[in-house]
């Protein structure tokens, strides 16, 4: 017979953690992310609390201010460095408007086929310089609003980062305690398979950020060497951000190939090539090798299984698919796994009510 008092005591207890959820709604980014750097780095945890004998708490500050300063640092320094650069495009966009384009370079013209268009159309812009101005200026609000829209969900993912610094200190400090909470959950849920389930997440999120940070590490690094011998200004910069669009499909060259054009446009054709040729076969390359490597170590799952859950998870869920995406692929393809290793279709081992175990003893 329905207990009735238990229906109701599991309804209200539902409606409370939905109503926790809705608060936290606001907040489930800014979590996510420190969840997944206060994992990343928890070795980092683990090595200074044994140096400062036991105390968590000051692990992890100390931690929490390495990281505000690892991230305060870089983005003050590429704020600066943007503000210099959008001065020197305006500059340049009035000379353009007083002084009219540059002879065009004699390449272009040897090049086959479009070669003679590709002048011809150089010069007819710079005769009806003004002219063509003139017929951008009506985009001119359009663009400025697109861009005004962008900085504001710049802005607000400035103000997500800042909490998910604050939130990692949490998160270092009640890391066990919150490990073992959610160990006792799963027990409760899934019964002896707990334990296999907490190291697959685990190792699936730990294998996708030394795949995926480290690549875009060694990514950074080779586009800042081949930015200095091009001698391409801001190279640090430049390499601050070839690290962060590192993390998305097909970011780096969205940086290395309009400094090319630009040591094109300056006429330097050597380090031109020379860069466009760094960047497409080494700082490009290097994301075919190193990161396939970097998420296949130590790890039983097919390495087309975690690609597909990075690449998909980004499409789904946006940044944070990057590491949703191959969590919930691993979890399923374990638990198709253990469901066809059975045989029975039990794939999993749940615990006894309470009830039940209490009537047998």
């Amino acid at each position: 017979m329905l207990n009735n008092d238990r229906l109701l005591v599991q309804i209200l207890l539902l409606a409370l953690l939905g109503a926790c959820l809705w608060v936290l709604a606001p907040f489930w980014s800014a979590l996510f992310w420190a969840a997944v750097l206060a994992f990343a780095s928890w070795p980092l945890m683990r090595l200074l609390t044994h140096w400062l004998k036991g105390r968590e708490a000051a692990a992890a500050a100390i931690l929490t201010a390495g990281w505000m300063v690892l991230v305060a640092v870089p983005l003050v320094m590429l704020g600066f460095n943007l503000a210099d650069h959008i001065r020197d495009a305006t500059v340049l966009v009035k000379s353009l408007q007083v002084e009219g384009l540059p002879p065009p370079p004699a390449w272009l013209g040897d090049l086959p086929l479009v070669g003679d268009r590709l002048v011809a159309f150089w010069l007819t812009i710079d005769q009806q310089g003004a002219a063509f101005f003139a017929t951008l200026r009506p985009y001119v609000g359009q663009v400025g609003n697109w861009l005004l829209a962008r900085s504001a969900q710049v802005g607000g993912g400035m103000l997500e980062l800042a909490l998910s610094l604050v939130l990692v200190f949490f998160f270092y400090r009640d890391g066990p305690r919150l490990a073992a909470f959610v160990h006792r959950v799963l027990e409760r849920l899934i019964g002896n398979r707990a334990d296999h389930y907490l190291e697959l997440v685990a190792g699936t999120v730990q294998r996708v950020v030394n795949g995926v940070i480290g690549t875009a590490a060694a990514q950074a690094v080779l586009a800042l060497i081949g930015f200095w011998i091009a001698g391409v200004p801001g190279a640090i910069v430049l390499g601050i951000l070839t690290f962060v669009l590192s993390l998305i499909p097909m970011g780096p060259p969205l940086v290395w190939i309009p400094a090319t054009a630009w040591l094109a446009w300056k006429g330097d054709y050597g380090f031109a090539v020379f860069l466009g040729i760094w960047g497409m076969f080494v700082v490009s390359g290097v994301d075919n090798v190193l990161k396939p490597y970097l998420i296949s170590r130590g790890g039983n799952l097919p390495l087309v299984v975690v690609l597909l859950g990075v690449f998909g998870g980004i499409l789904a869920f946006g940044f944070m698919g990057l590491f949703l995406g191959p969590t919930l692929l691993a979890v399923a393809y374990s638990l198709l796994g253990d469901w066809v290793g059975n045989g029975n279709g039990d794939a999993l081992e749940p615990v006894e009510p309470l009830e039940k175990t209490g009537h047998q003893r």
